[in-house]
């Protein structure tokens, strides 16, 4: 069996925010979609809800091995290896995912939030840092871009908890979190939540807010203006959807943007961007004016 035996059919238009969309420079959208691509069809492997889990630590396997040029029986491994050594690009933040889906595959409880965060070391934080290596910003950023990243992945573990435990007896709500509240991962099979379980749900939201006020400047920090647009719109998406979280219950309700909601969410974003922008050159300009 190939990865591609479990692939899941998804590709990055279906994702929950965007990933190389039209605001990225057309130079660099094929490193950051070869680089989708390896990462999605790991994904799908620790992900399948029927495949074996040493059939899945097999898989991932074999895809390190392609990544680190120790095989080319990954098809994935092999063609994102040779667009890094083209690009001149490093595998870790690549490696790093595949520790991710690892754990996805061996651990499925986690005991507390720091837990949490040190699984979205791996991740979540090494996509935002891939992808300006891409576009070669500066590294002193990524503790800005770490703390949006990690909050995107714990919106979609916030909006899937049910799912995942339904489908991959996976759970990514801190246990004592749980405890705290009284509340045992069998709550997550209901069709609504308890008012427990949404005040933990609500604890979590509350938290993750937090990460998305320490990234909030990180869309001003980046050189490129098209990737800080497009950051811009990724930080308006990501805390909109959390507000959602601190007052829906994803069991039963939607938490997840519909179409006719981006238009108004995008110019927000839009206004934030070109203010950040061009506050700095108003300020100059005042400046050669005196």
């Amino acid at each position: 069996m190939s990865e591609h035996a479990l692939s899941s059919g998804k590709g990055h238009r279906d994702e929950n925010f965007p990933v190389a969309s039209v605001l990225i420079s057309p130079r660099h959208r094929p490193a950051i979609l070869g680089f989708y691509r390896f990462v999605r069809t790991a994904d799908d492997v620790a992900d399948h809800a029927t495949a074996a889990p040493e059939e899945k630590l097999r898989l991932l396997e074999i895809m390190r091995a392609g990544l680190m040029g120790e095989s080319d029986a990954s098809r994935e491994g092999v063609a994102l290896r040779k667009l890094l050594a083209a690009r001149g690009l490093t595998t870790d933040h690549a490696a790093d995912l595949l520790e991710a889906f690892r754990r996805d595959v061996t651990k499925l409880r986690y005991a507390n939030w720091n837990e949490l965060i040190d699984y979205c070391r791996f991740s979540a934080m090494p996509v935002g840092r891939y992808v300006l290596d891409v576009h070669g910003e500066s590294r002193t950023i990524w503790p800005l871009s770490d703390a949006l990243c990690t909050a995107l992945q714990i919106i979609n573990h916030l909006q899937d908890c049910a799912k995942d435990f339904h489908d991959l007896d996976r759970v990514y709500l801190p246990l004592d979190t749980m405890a705290a509240n009284g509340v045992t991962v069998a709550a997550l099979a209901a069709n609504e939540s308890s008012p427990a379980l949404r005040a933990v749900i609500a604890a979590l939201a509350r938290r993750n807010a937090e990460l998305l006020a320490r990234s909030a400047p990180f869309a001003a920090h980046i050189r490129d203006p098209r990737l800080a647009l497009e950051v811009s719109v990724i930080q308006r998406l990501a805390e909109d959807l959390n507000n959602r979280l601190l007052v829906r219950d994803p069991l039963s309700e939607r938490v997840h943007h519909r179409k006719a909601e981006l238009p108004t969410l995008l110019f927000s974003a839009f206004a934030r961007f070109l203010g950040t922008r061009l506050r700095p050159k108003t300020a100059s300009h005042i400046a050669r004016q005196q």
